[in-house]
């Protein structure tokens, strides 16, 4: 499905909104370069800071640019399963391969909240869904119990494993 070298954008900005002549420099470089994939409003890209508005123009322009010669996985987690919800939606409507959802990351939400909100995310969505857990900027850690009850949703494929913890995989 997803293989290769996949790099996470910076989000540019100039005057206060996204600079889109440097994000077609940023794509067409990665392009040139032979990576396999790209992935808007990520950390590196600070979805964190960034609004819905600014994550959809962000996620829309990265899917037009590319036009299908390497993937595209949008970042599209939020603290809330509503926004999660919606920006996974956008992103499979304007043509993402797939999104990559962190873990919210204020209310710290038990391993029962966290499967309900992934649960409600991919069945809203068609696009395969990779977790993404990176305790060090969310304050929880998905456990591999949860990872395990996860993987029985079909369109969830994948997990980003940003914990250092080899018992984690």
């Amino acid at each position: 499905m997803f293989e290769g070298s996949i790099v996470a954008l910076v989000t540019p900005f100039k005057n206060g909104e996204i600079d889109e002549k440097a994000l077609e420099r940023l794509i067409e470089f990665q392009i040139k370069n032979g990576t396999d994939g790209i992935l808007p409003c990520g950390c590196t890209g600070e979805a964190a800071t960034l609004s819905m508005e600014e994550q959809k123009r962000m996620i829309k322009l990265t899917v037009g640019l590319v036009k299908k010669k390497i993937s595209v996985i949008a970042g599209t987690g939020s603290n809330s399963t509503r926004e999660a919800i919606e920006l996974t939606q956008y992103a499979e409507e304007v043509g993402a391969d797939a999104a990559l959802l962190i873990t919210p990351y204020y209310n710290k939400p038990t391993p029962r909240g966290l499967l309900l909100h992934y649960e409600k995310v991919a069945g809203a969505v068609e696009i395969p869904i990779i977790l993404y857990n990176v305790p060090s900027r969310t304050g929880i850690s998905i456990l591999p119990e949860t990872v395990a009850a996860l993987s029985r949703i079909k369109n969830i494929v994948a997990i980003k494993e940003a914990s250092g913890e080899l018992n984690q995989v």
